[in-house]
């Protein structure tokens, strides 16, 4: 499954800098622009998969609001 996040980024004095708009409350930094990218979705994965077992199974979820 991919899941497309919109990446928020700026280049501090020494590192990029960025943060998920989806996830605001993940933020990291890079010295390369790749790097940062690489970053962002190794913090993703750590912060939304971190007590989920190797074995697991994903479904679609429709919400109603």
């Amino acid at each position: 499954m991919r899941t497309k996040m919109n990446m928020v980024y700026w280049k501090g004095e020494k590192f990029w800098v960025g943060k998920l708009l989806e996830h605001p409350e993940i933020m990291t930094q890079g010295e390369t622009l790749e790097e940062l990218e690489e970053n962002l979705k190794d913090a993703y994965l750590l912060m939304t998969m971190d007590d989920v077992p190797e074995e697991h199974k994903v479904k679609e979820l429709a919400l109603s609001v």
